[in-house]
């Protein structure tokens, strides 16, 4: 049976969702709870990376379970749950249909960011918002966002894995680039069909430099479809992980 997995994890004390040879990972853990129910190693497909310390309200993966286990998809949840540290919860498992794939299947992902601009950052958002509580202007910070909507090369604010050719593909289409307000500051949402390495967080630490005056919109919007030598350069900060949590995977 294929089984489709919903997992939300804090990835403050984890090195990543993709596993790794130390094992820390939301994704090795997940899987040695998986070998300890069904009694031997299966391997499980996440519909993408996070990096260590960012976060997932709604992540996805996929496995396929054994023949010789009888269990109903809603039984893994408490199975797998009791096997897995606090910070990481199976929130859904349903049967996929034929074919799926918790990463090809995807048609788009949607990550919010959480930005805390007040004096002082509650202890109790500590690892889970950035505090900037330098002045920023909200309209220049949501002109920013606007202009990072639609189809566009985003080299210039992707980071290097080390493994990039030639012929890699930086193009991206945003579909959503918006921002909310809340009683700490602001909540940026980012909908796309795929994000490049570290890309939301220097789409966010951009647009923030910018809202707060070290930064032209028109300088921010060239940064986007340069050719592939970038004579305007890189983008100019990254935001730190802890605000970032991918909140939707999204399917047909």
């Amino acid at each position: 049976m294929l089984l489709k997995l919903t997992i939300a994890y804090d990835g403050r004390n984890h090195a990543g969702w993709q596993s790794q040879a130390g094992g820390n990972t939301v994704q090795d853990l997940i899987e040695l709870a998986i070998m300890q129910t069904a009694k031997q190693p299966i391997r499980i497909h996440g519909s993408g990376r996070t990096d260590s310390g960012v976060h997932a309200l709604a992540q996805t993966a996929h496995f396929e379970a054994p023949d010789h286990l009888t269990m109903k998809p809603s039984n893994w949840i408490p199975a797998l749950n009791v096997k897995l540290p606090s910070s990481i919860r199976i929130l859904e498992c349903e049967e996929a249909p034929p074919g799926f794939h918790a990463r090809f299947s995807s048609t788009a992902k949607t990550y919010r960011f959480e930005l805390h601009t007040g004096p002082v950052l509650s202890p109790f958002h500590a690892g889970f918002a950035w505090h900037e509580p330098r002045p920023l202007d909200p309209g220049t910070l949501r002109a920013t966002l606007s202009c990072y909507e639609g189809y566009h090369n985003f080299q210039a604010f992707a980071a290097l894995r080390g493994n990039e050719k030639p012929a890699t593909d930086y193009h991206r289409t945003i579909r959503r680039a918006a921002l909310e307000t809340h009683n700490h500051g602001y909540s940026l949402i980012f909908t796309a069909d795929g994000f490049l390495y570290k890309m939301i967080r220097f789409l966010t630490g951009t647009a923030v430099r910018c809202a707060q005056g070290k930064l032209t919109l028109r300088e921010t919007a060239r940064l986007l479809d340069q050719p592939p030598d970038l004579p305007f350069g890189k983008a100019p900060h990254c935001a730190p992980p802890d605000g970032l949590f991918l909140q939707q995977v999204h399917y047909d």
